[in-house]
């Protein structure tokens, strides 16, 4: 059953530890799952979330603390000394410890490495901090089982045991040279079946998938999301086995990849949270907002060059909301295809392609659209013909150009670098708004006369 946290259990957590019965609060806390423990610390304050931490035994708080959230963590950490984080890390995997050490202040940092008590672990947590956490050097973690392209069956077993004695779950078995350079993986399943003094050269499997530690971490996702990735081995610049991304790392990369292009496409431009503070909300809210704002100038502007034909034609106004929200509505759904596109690097042909298929697309919509607007506006509204293809002729000419528009920006800008989930926001919204508008109006004048 799934867990739940009720008001009783909190008020049983408060009390338990207001009257420091460590005890019970052990009994109570030991049996639960790290992950339902760190959502009930997000509901105490800070004091009694430490409390919690120094009762508990390091290997599990250890797992606690990579479940919480990062304000939450950040917190806790500031009230444990160099010594206590120390003791937490050495219950970790080498990814997970350099992850949380690279959250701390230099002076800290220094401090809680001298203090780890595994010498190995250490040093491997301190070569992993050396790469940008947005690369696959960044994800990756030392714990592997590797063996020599030289050895037979029986030695690699052994030193597999060996190996395998400090590492919590064996994805692979990578086979190595005697420079350590990548030779390919071993197929547990062989190993099984092979007489014990086969050479593992003559069993090994040379195609193996990897990553270089400088491949950005978006480019390791998609390829173990293309392959069906347990894990995949990183490689240093001379082909030399220096570490592996599991999945796990992998799912918390495209979590954070989809939550921000969801952010950027609501028209959030930095990383928030909902509990953050209103000024870093706010900071985060506000540029697209005055982007917007400054649309709206452009549009009330745009409607008063145009201020004869509403007075000619007053009937016109009544269809500028639909006009302009057809245009922001078709220009999302195309910009938002060409980014999910780009995402998955699913998207093949030439742009002069794309763009024919586009317009193919965004006329027969159109059309449609347009039949059912016109028929609606003259059976039910009763409006004059001529204003009647006024406004269908503008639909399925706004739904072509902000079709274009939602398909040319998301390309143009990943050309350039630049996120393309850009493209799905109030940007492309306020810029087919605009052009709606302008499209609208221009027919009218071409078809009605004023």
């Amino acid at each position: 059953m799934q867990f739940k946290i009720s008001k009783e259990l909190i008020l049983e957590i408060e009390e338990l530890i207001e009257s420091k019965n460590d005890q019970q609060l052990e009994v109570l806390l030991n049996d639960m799952h790290h992950a339902d423990i760190a959502e009930i610390l997000d509901e105490l304050d800070f004091d009694e979330a430490t409390y919690i931490f120094k009762v508990l035994d390091s290997e599990k708080t250890a797992e606690i603390l990579l479940e919480l959230e990062d304000d939450l963590r950040e917190n806790i950490l500031s009230r444990l000394s160099p010594k206590e984080i120390a003791e937490e890390l050495d219950e970790l995997d080498t990814d997970d410890a350099a992850d949380i050490i690279g959250e701390l202040s230099t002076e800290i940092k220094n401090e809680v490495i001298s203090e780890l008590n595994d010498v190995e672990h250490a040093k491997d947590i301190v070569d992993l901090l050396r790469y940008d956490e947005d690369t696959a050097g960044g994800l990756m973690g030392k714990e592997l089982v590797s063996v020599n392209e030289n050895w037979n069956v029986l030695t690699c077993v052994k030193e597999m045991r060996i190996q395998a004695e400090n590492i919590s779950r064996v994805h692979s078995i990578y086979v190595v040279d005697d420079e350590n350079r990548l030779k390919g993986r071993l197929s547990l399943k062989d190993l099984l079946t092979t007489s014990t003094k086969t050479p593992i050269s003559e069993v090994y499997i040379p195609k193996v998938d990897y990553v270089r530690v400088d491949t950005e971490d978006v480019e390791v996702a998609r390829i173990m999301q293309k392959y069906d990735l347990e894990a995949i081995p990183v490689v240093d610049e001379l082909g030399r086995l220096v570490g592996r991304i599991t999945i796990d790392d992998i799912v918390d990369v495209i979590k954070d990849e989809a939550d921000k292009d969801y952010q950027l496409a609501a028209g959030i431009s930095q990383d928030v949270e909902a509990d953050d503070s209103i000024l870093e909300l706010t900071k985060a809210r506000l540029p697209w907002l005055v982007l917007a704002l400054l649309g709206g100038f452009i549009s009330v502007k745009m409607l008063g060059l145009f201020e004869g034909a509403m007075l000619e034609h007053g009937e016109l106004f009544f269809f500028t909301p639909l006009i302009a929200a057809m245009a922001g509505n078709v220009g999302v759904q195309s910009s938002a295809i060409i980014v999910q596109g780009l995402a998955n690097n699913t998207i093949s042909g030439s742009l002069w392609n794309r763009l024919v298929k586009e317009v193919s697309l965004s006329l027969l919509n159109g059309v449609i659209l347009a039949t059912i607007l016109f028929a609606g506006s003259h059976f039910l509204l009763d409006v004059d013909i001529n204003l009647g293809i006024t406004v269908t002729v503008s639909l399925i000419s706004v739904i072509v150009i902000a079709s274009l528009i939602g398909t040319f920006i998301p390309l143009l800008l990943n050309r350039f670098g630049i996120d393309p989930a850009l493209a799905t926001g109030p940007f492309i919204t306020t810029s087919n708004d605009i052009c709606g508008i302008l499209i609208y109006f221009s027919i009218a004048k071409l078809i009605l006369g004023f």
